[in-house]
């Protein structure tokens, strides 16, 4: 198989347990009901896209317009759902736990991109913020700081004011990936 983005591994080996039980249920339509509970509190979680697609999925649906409106996470679970009810072996490993220092690049990159005027990088980096903020914990410190980032603050004891280790660990992650681009 081909190698898939960092981003793109990440979001599978984040949301593998839910992304096999999604197929497991789309392949045994028996555990339908469990599937639609799952999509219902997801939806209460603030996963109403996700949720929604997944139903029109359960519906038969494959094409491309279940995609519509979904952010990019969103999407990648929807993209390996469909490859998974198509052929199982597809499926992310449950065994491969997420990496943080692996999201340093990436976010840095959305951070800088957006800095420069990069509507795209803004919006999907907004979306990214706002999951971060329902996530709670480090996360949701690191999710309500990233207007700062964009805006050039790099303060790294007042960025990181309230942060448990991991959470400082991954923010000094990504200034140093924000130092080095803007080596270039």
């Amino acid at each position: 198989m081909a190698r898939l983005p960092d981003a793109v591994e990440q979001v599978l080996t984040l949301h593998a347990p839910f992304i096999h039980a999604a197929v497991g249920a789309l392949r045994d339509r028996s555990r339908l009901p469990e599937l639609m509970a799952t999509l219902a509190e997801a939806e209460r979680q603030g996963w109403a896209g996700l949720a929604r697609a997944l139903r029109a999925v359960a519906d038969g649906r494959r094409d491309e317009s279940i995609k519509l409106g979904l952010d990019e996470e969103d999407r990648i679970v929807v993209d390996a759902v469909l490859r998974g009810i198509d052929n199982p072996a597809t499926l992310p490993p449950l065994d491969r736990k997420p990496d943080a220092a692996a999201a340093a690049p990436g976010l840095a990159a959305l951070i800088d991109a957006s800095a420069r005027g990069d509507a795209q990088a803004l919006a999907a980096l907004a979306a990214m913020s706002e999951q971060m903020v329902r996530a709670g914990g480090d996360m949701a410190r690191l999710g309500g700081i990233m207007r700062r980032l964009v805006n050039g603050e790099r303060d790294a004891d007042a960025l990181a004011r309230g942060m448990g280790p991991l959470g400082r660990q991954l923010l000094t992650s990504i200034l140093d990936e924000l130092g080095r681009s803007s080596l270039h």
